[in-house]
């Protein structure tokens, strides 16, 4: 079970997105599909909406991949 480990830029990141960054997709459309066709999860839950915003903390399952999503770093002041 690959365990996948993703560092937000920002606050959120659209789940399309996040499949397609993680390589688990080819392109945002096919993430969409995905999604759609539910077989994605967020912590644990069917997800069926496509640009919901996935923040840190959280974990996106799909198949026997899990992508836990880590905060940004914040910059030194």
């Amino acid at each position: 079970m690959p365990n996948v480990e993703f560092k937000l830029r920002g606050e959120f990141v659209e789940l399309n997105q996040l499949l397609k960054l993680t390589g688990n997709c080819a392109s945002g459309g096919a993430g969409k599909m995905l999604v759609a066709a539910g077989g994605v999860s967020v912590d644990g839950k069917i997800e069926l909406r496509k640009t919901c915003k996935i923040r840190a903390g959280q974990v996106v399952s799909l198949g026997d991949v899990h992508i836990s999503v880590l905060a940004a770093d914040l910059p030194a002041r």
